[in-house]
C-alpha cells in the first residue's frame, strides 16, 4: 500500500526533478561548484530511488540519528572517561538501551529483569532474554 502510494505520488516527482537537473547540466559550465553539486545529486538518485519500491524503507535516517542525538552531543564529555574498555562497556550499554526502546521496552525494567537470571541462563537460549521478548 505504501509502496503503490510513493509510485503514484512521489515518483513523477524524482522523475521530474532528475530531468530538470540534467537540463540545468546541460546549460550551465561543467566545471562551476553549481554542476559538481548536480553531478552529485544525479549519481546519488539511484541509490534513492529503491524505498519507492519497498514500503518498509524510509526515505531519511532521522529515526537512527535522533536515537544516537546524546551520544554525539556527549562525546566531548566522554574524550577523557577513562581506558578503552570503558569506551567498548559504554557502546555496548548504549546499544541495549536503544534497542530496548526501539522496541518499546522500559530499557530500565528490562536490564532489571534480565540482569538477575543471566548468569545462570543457557547460552542456547540467549534470544529469550532479548528485548522483543520481554513482555
Amino acid at each position: 500500500m505504501r509502496a503503490l502510494a510513493r509510485h503514484e505520488e512521489e515518483r513523477p516527482i524524482l522523475d521530474d526533478l532528475q530531468s530538470q537537473m540534467r537540463d540545468q547540466l546541460n546549460r550551465i559550465p561543467g566545471k562551476t561548484p553549481l554542476a559538481g553539486a548536480i553531478r552529485y545529486g544525479l549519481n546519488r538518485l539511484p541509490h534513492h530511488l529503491p524505498y519507492l519500491d519497498h514500503g518498509i524503507l524510509e526515505i531519511d535516517n532521522n529515526t537512527a540519528e535522533r536515537s544516537i542525538r546524546r551520544i554525539a552531543l556527549g562525546r566531548k564529555s566522554y574524550l577523557f572517561t577513562g581506558p578503552e574498555r570503558g569506551g567498548k562497556a559504554a557502546a555496548v550499554a548504549y546499544t541495549l538501551i536503544e534497542t530496548a526502546k526501539v522496541n518499546k521496552v522500559d530499557p530500565q525494567a528490562w536490564l532489571t529483569h534480565v540482569l538477575a537470571p543471566i548468569a545462570d541462563h543457557k547460552m542456547t537460549r540467549l534470544d529469550e532474554l532479548m528485548p522483543w521478548g520481554y513482555a
